[in-house]
């Protein structure tokens, strides 16, 4: 779920106005965007890109590493399952307000293929200095410059801010995994953070998290046996109890997903949890200092 250089991308809903805004991004900071999806302009080309009716299609004239989704929520389904069915490992779901229906069979399938989904809702996934895709501003170097601080989060603003003060304060970032912000996601924080515990580039995560859910209590358990530091940062300390906010997947129930349960989780595996998102890259520096790492 990390984005390499010269890994393969297709964009389905090329052509849009979306996936031709961040198309443009995406080729600007590297990304090796090689064939788009759009039924009715399957043969000819935008951009430098040949345009396919499917996935599937698209396949034919080589394998592909990733999808990037700019489609309409109600063709989410379709486009995902092209997706699956074309043997593509990667499907970045950037739609959100997909109807839940669709969601459930979309993972359905996902789980009996070799395919991962990240998202729906997500914003993506950035490797500073190789590429990113999706619609974070992986080309703007005053955020994103390559480091050694992996990045988990669920929002991309909020990432964003994150990444910003990272890169502010020297330590830049060794990748960007923006899960989503939806009750039902393919990847979780703790898939998310195992990958970036196996990342050799990765020397300490930040974890972005929201109330809702019972992701950040699971990825606690993980943390308590990695070697690396890991410091989170959990949004909704505010929040009144009992009232939906923000993301879709922002729901408290059954004593777990409040902000104390979280921060209580994660601070008795050993995360320091930051009060406010600025305090991110300070403590995240001070994690490091021992291993001589800036």
């Amino acid at each position: 779920m990390i984005y390499r250089r010269g890994q393969t991308v297709l964009v389905q809903g090329i052509t849009g106005k979306q996936g031709s805004f961040w198309t443009q991004k995406m080729q600007a900071c590297g990304t090796n965007i090689v064939a788009g999806v759009n039924p009715k302009r399957a043969g000819a080309s935008t951009l430098g890109v040949p345009i396919y009716r499917s996935a599937v299609e698209a396949v034919w004239d080589g394998a592909i590493d990733v999808s990037v989704l700019f489609v309409p929520p109600l063709q989410a389904r379709d486009a995902v399952i092209d997706a699956i069915d074309a043997g593509i490992r990667s499907i970045v779901v950037l739609t959100e307000h997909i109807p839940t229906r669709d969601v459930v069979d979309i993972h359905a399938r996902a789980r009996v293929s070799q395919s991962r989904i990240i998202g729906p809702n997500t914003a993506g996934l950035v490797t500073p200095g190789e590429g990113f895709v999706g619609i974070m501003p992986g080309d703007n170097a005053e955020v994103f410059r390559p480091g050694a601080i992996g990045v988990i989060s669920r929002s991309g603003s909020l990432g964003t801010l994150i990444c910003l003060n990272l890169t502010r304060a020297g330590l830049g970032q060794s990748a960007f995994i923006g899960i989503g912000g939806d009750p039902l996601i393919g990847t979780t924080t703790l898939d998310a953070l195992t990958a970036l515990d196996r990342d050799p580039r990765t020397r300490a995560v930040a974890l972005i998290g929201e109330i809702g859910g019972h992701m950040e209590e699971d990825a606690a358990d993980y943390a308590r046996g990695m070697s690396k530091p890991v410091v989170a940062f959990i949004a909704g300390c505010a929040a009144p109890p009992g009232k939906t906010m923000g993301h879709a997947g922002a729901i408290v129930s059954g004593g777990r997903g409040g902000y104390a349960s979280k921060r209580a989780a994660l601070q008795a595996a050993g995360v320091r949890v930051t009060a406010t998102p600025n305090e991110l890259a300070s403590a995240l520096a001070a994690a490091l200092a021992p291993a001589g790492v800036a």
